[in-house]
C-alpha cells in the first residue's frame, strides 16, 4: 500500500468531482479523518495537486 494518496486534476486544475473521488479512496484506505492534508496551489489559488498520508501524520 502507498504511504500516501495523491490526485491531481485531469486539466491542471482539481474538480470537485475529482476531489470527491481524493475523498472517497482516503475513506477506502481508512486514513484517519484528521489527518492534514497537503496540496499545491496554482497561481490563481486553485487546487492542483491533493495528498494525504495514508497512516497518521501529525507533522
Amino acid at each position: 500500500m502507498p504511504a500516501a494518496l495523491r490526485f491531481t486534476g485531469e486539466d491542471k486544475d482539481l474538480t470537485l468531482d475529482e476531489l470527491e473521488e481524493f475523498v472517497k479512496a482516503a475513506r477506502a484506505a481508512d486514513v484517519p479523518g484528521d489527518n492534514p492534508l497537503r496540496a499545491v496551489l496554482s497561481t490563481s489559488q486553485k487546487i492542483k495537486e491533493i495528498e494525504v498520508a495514508v497512516d497518521v501524520d501529525r507533522s
